[in-house]
């Protein structure tokens, strides 16, 4: 079958099967697989790239034993350590981020989940942020239920943020504390409070290409339409500070099998890519990434602004 006539069928069918999925992943040459990803994204996806920035509003001290996190208070991983920011300095945080051109401001917090004065704390930040400031604010709370949701989109909170992190065959071997289910009844109690959703995960934590699947078809049923693709970056003191790095032509052809099971998407460069190179950088733009966190990430440095800025032109796309 033809490059155009495969792409033909995937689109008619809102993307590719669990099987077909893995069978493209691990068996079409590389070239073949990016080529039917660029064609999905450019036939299926809007010339504007959708750009994000996030605040570590409060760091470190989680109770949670994620493998992965740099913020679990059972790792000694040296992260700084401090409680939820004042709203002023959230406001000075989201004014810089809109002044840059960026589209989005996420707050991200750690711990398990937001306690009742820190929700009021979120809400005042919100309330002022969009006296202020105006920027579409999203957040990363943690396991917070349907009437916090209604409070947090009353002050201003336009989308809440839940990352699946993996597929459900493998969460159980990374985190004990809380289970995938309880992040699934998250993002629905966001979408109850009328809320968007943005959840994805964390490629190279020792998952098969058939759990990476797993996951990005999950994410399908559950509607998700922004999906961050991280990339670990293995911290010292952390669980997974001994992980090997994955290849960037698996890379790659995540982010292309993720493209063709989810055609629609946000597919949103996240945490881990500043260790690529600009060949990969500029394929993955090309071929299945029409949206990025921009700047630095919650632990670990991230790309520059302007540098991002110049590549997501250089592949073709209109910045909002």
């Amino acid at each position: 079958m033809k490059i155009t006539e495969t792409v033909d069928m995937i689109i008619e069918s809102s993307g590719l099967d669990t099987g077909k999925a893995l069978d493209y992943a691990e068996n079409i040459p590389l070239d073949e697989l990016l080529e039917m990803a660029r064609q999905v994204k450019d036939r299926c996806c809007p010339l504007k790239f959708d750009t994000c920035s996030i605040v570590n509003a409060k760091s470190g001290r989680c109770s949670e034993d994620c493998k992965w996190c740099a913020q679990s208070a059972r790792f000694r991983t040296g992260v700084h350590e401090y409680p939820l920011l004042a709203p002023e300095k959230l406001l000075e945080a989201a004014q810089a981020c809109k002044s840059k051109g960026i589209g989005r401001f996420s707050i991200v917090t750690s711990g398990k989940r937001l306690n009742r004065s820190e929700i009021d704390g979120i809400c005042r930040a919100a309330e002022l942020i969009g006296r202020e400031c105006g920027i579409y604010l999203c957040l990363s709370g943690g396991l917070l239920d349907e009437a916090d949701m209604r409070r947090l989109k009353d002050s201003g909170i336009m989308r809440y943020h839940c990352n699946l992190e993996t597929a459900p065959s493998y969460f159980g071997r990374l985190c004990t504390t809380h289970s995938q289910h309880q992040k699934i009844e998250t993002l629905r109690a966001a979408e109850k409070a009328g809320m968007e959703i943005c959840s994805g995960g964390i490629i190279g934590m020792g998952e098969t290409m058939a759990q990476r699947i797993e996951m990005a078809a999950l994410l399908r049923s559950l509607g998700v339409e922004s999906v961050p693709v991280n990339i670990l970056s293995p911290i010292k003191g952390s669980a997974l500070e001994s992980q090997p790095l994955i290849s960037e032509e698996e890379i790659l052809r995540t982010v292309a099998v993720f493209r063709l099971m989810m055609p629609r998407a946000y597919l949103r460069f996240a945490g881990g890519r500043a260790r690529l190179s600009e060949e990969t950088i500029m394929t993955a733009l090309k071929t299945g990434i029409n949206a990025a966190i921009i700047g630095d990430m919650l632990t670990t440095v991230g790309a520059d602004v302007s540098a991002d800025m110049d590549r997501i032109r250089l592949a073709g796309y209109e910045m909002p």
